[in-house]
């Protein structure tokens, strides 16, 4: 079964392409841009959520969306005022995030990330659930501050914390904490309102993201009040994130129990070990039997 729900979603990605799908989608999607605290705002619609300082020492963007969202996001972006871009963050090195990092570059910014995420960027890497093989960037498109566990920026009146979780929704994955304005970005290791996608060519896991989830939940500096911003989804909260991994653990633990039985992924596909979740959950770019397959693969 797992060639064949491989070969479904390899079907898929030929007729609808998930990479070209999401692309194509950007090119004329309408951004919502939120302002989330102080001078942060979210821009929505444009791949990753993409969140947004304006101040004195430029522009800075944690995420760089999708290449083909290039004029959307440009009046999103001029409509926060008229500070030069400056600085962008990679959380992790999936497309959605960092296909935008080229013009971004040559707009001025200064692109920051974890160093295996330059790694990722600089060769050819695939992701095999999505069937596909991302070619490397050119070097002007890659980041040019890397580091390895944590880095600390001071702009425009806000410390900004980034640092790497263990291997989760990948193995580069970054948190970038605005700490005077209390809002946290987790990236993919939180879909608020979705099934995740979790890449385990590039050393994702089911097991991976629920401990980062945990991680998120257990931060000190994350209280009731912090705004959270996810990879995906809308901007929430704490207690959200806390139903999302309550979600992951329980889905997680049918899976492994149906597994631990004997069956085969065929057999634990068709015993919709998502369906008391499908509802909330299931209606975005992993569908429930994606899911399913994604976490069988890592328990």
């Amino acid at each position: 079964m797992a060639a064949t729900v491989l070969a479904q979603h390899r079907s898929d990605a030929e007729e609808s392409g998930i990479v070209p799908r999401m692309r194509n989608e950007a090119a004329t999607a309408k951004l919502t841009v939120q302002r989330v605290r102080d001078h942060l705002h979210v821009i929505l619609g444009a791949g990753g959520n993409i969140t947004v300082l304006t101040g004195p020492d430029g522009k800075l963007l944690v995420e760089a969306g999708l290449a083909t969202a290039r004029p959307a996001l440009t009046a999103s972006l001029d409509s926060l005022g008229t500070d030069p871009i400056k600085h962008l963050i990679n959380t992790h090195w999936h497309f959605d995030h960092s296909d935008g990092n080229a013009w971004l570059h040559d707009a001025g910014a200064t692109i920051y990330a974890q160093e295996k995420t330059r790694r990722y960027l600089s060769a050819f890497s695939q992701v095999v659930d999505w069937d596909y093989t991302f070619k490397p960037f050119l070097p002007g498109a890659l980041p040019t501050v890397v580091f390895d566990q944590n880095l600390t920026l001071y702009l425009n009146g806000q410390t900004i914390a980034l640092n790497r979780y263990e291997p989760a929704h990948t193995s580069s994955d970054l948190s970038v904490h605005f700490v005077e304005a209390d809002v946290f970005c987790v990236a993919d290791t939180w879909w608020n309102g979705f099934y995740p996608f979790i890449d385990y060519s590039t050393g994702g896991s089911i097991n991976g993201t629920i401990r980062a989830t945990e991680a998120n939940l257990a931060n000190p500096k994350v209280s009731d009040a912090t705004v959270i911003v996810p990879g995906h989804g809308a901007v929430g909260n704490k207690g959200q994130l806390a139903e999302y991994h309550g979600m992951l653990v329980a889905i997680r633990d049918k899976v492994a129990a149906l597994k631990k039985q004997g069956r085969s992924l065929q057999e634990t596909v068709a015993a919709k070990p998502t369906a008391a979740h499908d509802a909330k959950w299931g209606n975005y770019l992993v569908l429930p039997d994606l899911f399913t397959h994604l976490v069988y693969k890592g328990v």
